[in-house]
């Protein structure tokens, strides 16, 4: 029989307070669940190798891509699933608290283009990103702790310059503010976020919206573009 208390403390060890195996699942899917685990900790050891500095355990999942790798910091528990993709070229590099779980085919663009360098990415603790995010950093992005990313969830960080009109968009160059997601928020399903907002501590963003202005703490913002819902207190 798997010693689920044995389990449980290496979870909670790796940065998940209070973390309990649900005890309905049977010991044939935990073991089943072990197994891949364990594959991907094969797999993030030689990822581990090729980080700027990890303090904990890396898992890395199939087909995952990591470029300028030597420019990504870990904290005790890192999860790459399956298609993740991280290009790492910026000038601060990123930076990953404890307990974060990118899951699968989600990307995190640091440069588009050499000309210009992104400036880089911070992400707190126990942040969840789930399938097919996508991360795009231009100008700075900060992630705070205990944040939730849902399904196909978009950041954007810089612009394009448009005041010309007699030149092309491509021709005028962009511009960077960056953007700020505090502690404690969740980004619902399908949402974007774009460069200059700040989503205040606490807050919810509604499925499927589009955000492109500050949203204040502990408020629930939806639709396109986002507006107040609700305020939580």
């Amino acid at each position: 029989m798997i010693e689920t208390k044995i389990i449980n403390k290496v979870i909670q060890h790796l940065g998940r307070k209070d973390y309990k195996i649900d005890s309905k699942i049977s010991n044939k899917d935990l073991f089943i669940i072990l197994r891949v685990r364990f594959l991907q900790l094969l797999r993030g050891f030689f990822l581990k190798l090729k980080l700027k500095s990890s303090s904990g355990l890396v898992f890395k999942g199939k087909n995952v891509k990591i470029q300028h790798g030597y420019n990504i910091t870990s904290g005790k528990s890192l999860i790459l699933l399956d298609n993740v993709y991280i290009n790492a070229l910026s000038s601060n590099g990123i930076v990953f608290g404890n307990n974060v779980t990118i899951q699968e085919n989600t990307v995190i663009e640091c440069t588009g283009v050499i000309s210009e360098l992104g400036e880089g990415l911070t992400v707190g603790n126990n942040v969840g990103m789930s399938h097919s995010c996508f991360i795009q950093v231009r100008g700075h992005v900060e992630i705070g702790a205990n944040v939730i990313f849902g399904p196909g969830v978009y950041i954007f960080s810089e612009n394009h310059n448009f005041d010309n009109s007699d030149i092309f968009i491509n021709e005028q160059g962009t511009n960077r503010k960056g953007v700020k997601i505090c502690d404690g928020v969740w980004v619902g399903a399908r949402s974007i976020v774009l460069d200059g907002v700040t989503i205040g501590e606490n807050s919810i963003i509604a499925a499927g919206s589009v955000v492109t202005k500050n949203v204040p703490p502990f408020e629930i913002w939806g639709g396109s573009p986002a507006k107040l819902i609700k305020k939580r207190k």
